[in-house]
């Protein structure tokens, strides 16, 4: 194997989606945040696999939608920018 692929630098720690049961009426809010999360520390795939959701997945839009508007409202640039890019992907599914 190449060189290029060996994930050498091993000793960062994974990041840590806490998420709440999925039967709990704060899963799809908390899983937003998760994808949010991933997709800003470069780790979208981990957060997809620890919530069971795509980025993009339309069943969040509602939540991402409430998460934008708190983050532009708050002054909180990236993350409003992920939200955006996020909703942009499900409005094409």
């Amino acid at each position: 194997m190449s060189r290029a692929f060996v994930k050498e630098d091993d000793h960062q720690d994974e990041p840590d989606f806490r998420l709440p049961d999925p039967e709990s009426p704060y899963y799809a809010e908390a899983a937003a945040w998760a994808l949010i999360q991933g997709a800003d520390e470069g780790d979208s795939r981990g957060a997809e696999l620890a919530t069971g959701y795509r980025w993009g997945d339309p069943e969040l839009a509602a939540e991402v939608e409430q998460i934008l508007e708190s983050a532009e409202r708050d002054g909180e640039d990236r993350v409003a920018q992920l939200a955006r890019r996020f909703l942009r992907v499900a409005r094409r599914q």
